[in-house]
């Protein structure tokens, strides 16, 4: 009993987190262009996650990428700028995204 109480709390411990960004990527509506395992108007979050795996500095650039928009790295729909995001947020679903590998 002891040990299923203790799976059951590092269960919740890991997806906790993982839930959050989610919701979080929904209320700042990403998922109305990304989806996490398929293309939709730009690249699944799987894609990016892959693309930028070995960069260290991806959380930063794709937080940056969140917030100021771009354009050309994924084909020539541009990704808007979304300044109602807050540089931490941004942050956390870059964070989110890259652990979709």
């Amino acid at each position: 009993m002891k040990h299923a109480l203790l799976i059951m709390a590092a269960l919740t411990a890991f997806s906790a987190p993982v839930l959050a960004d989610a919701a979080l990527a929904k209320s700042k509506n990403c998922m109305a262009c990304h989806a996490v395992d398929k293309k939709l108007v730009g690249p699944s979050y799987k894609d990016v996650a892959q693309k930028y795996g070995g960069d260290a500095k991806a959380v930063d650039a794709l937080a940056v990428k969140i917030v100021k928009g771009g354009s050309g790295v994924w084909g020539a729909i541009p990704m808007p700028a979304n300044p109602q995001v807050s540089e931490a947020d941004a942050k956390k679903l870059a964070a989110w995204i890259m652990t979709h590998k």
